[in-house]
């Protein structure tokens, strides 16, 4: 059994990702951090073997340090933080994903491609209002595996979940790569999947979740 703590426990992610590691059969919940839980991190780091992040920019790297400090595991799922900041970290492995939704990692992949072969693009990510980075980490992920320099536009609205269009354009065409979480569930076997590969991992800090499928 894979022991797991989850950072930002009483968040809408990590409330969700709480209930899949419940339901995981090789996996057993140990730990529940969050200050509107009243339960600091370094309160559910010793009986873990991988700590799970879902919490803020402002935090995921003191959080991050901590952790490996304390020979666990992580998996990131914050974003908006200069990842440059983890790097060098012994002791235990990180992996970092912008999005951890199996879709959105295609959606990537064929955007990349796609960049290769039309003239220019632009992105436009849409999440809800409680977001706190802009652009997303996805888009900024994106834009980074594609050819050229790609505008991103940020849209944040009550009612979203996690939308991104890639639209490219060339002489006389456009084609847009759209994927679109509609439940948060949807990230869920790509988190699951990342606890347990993370120990595994021959180089640290691992960024997206292409490298583990």
């Amino acid at each position: 059994m894979i022991r797991v703590a989850v950072a930002g426990a009483a968040g809408r992610m990590g409330e969700t990702v709480c209930r899949a590691v419940e339901g995981a059969g090789d996996m057993e919940l140990t730990g529940r951090a969050d200050p509107q839980l009243g339960v600091a991190l370094a309160d559910v780091l010793g009986d873990a073997e991988v700590l799970v992040d879902f919490t803020q920019p402002d935090t995921i790297v003191e959080n991050a340090r901590a952790a490996v400090a304390a020979g666990v595991h992580v998996v990131v799922g914050t974003t908006g933080f200069d990842l440059d900041e983890l790097r060098g970290l012994e002791g235990a492995n990180v992996f970092v994903a912008p999005n951890f939704a199996i879709g959105a990692v295609l959606m990537m992949r064929f955007a990349a491609e796609a960049s290769r072969h039309m003239a220019r693009a632009q992105i436009v990510e849409l999440h809800h209002d409680r977001k706190l980075d802009a652009p997303s980490g996805t888009a900024a992920r994106t834009a980074d595996l594609m050819e050229g320099d790609v505008p991103i536009h940020s849209v944040r609205l009550p009612g979203l979940v996690a939308h991104q269009e890639v639209i490219l354009g060339d002489v006389g065409q456009t084609l847009t790569i759209r994927h679109d979480s509609i439940d948060r569930e949807s990230f869920m076997p790509g988190v699951l999947l990342a606890v347990r590969k993370v120990g595994a991992l021959t180089e640290s800090p691992v960024v997206g979740l292409e490298h583990l499928l």
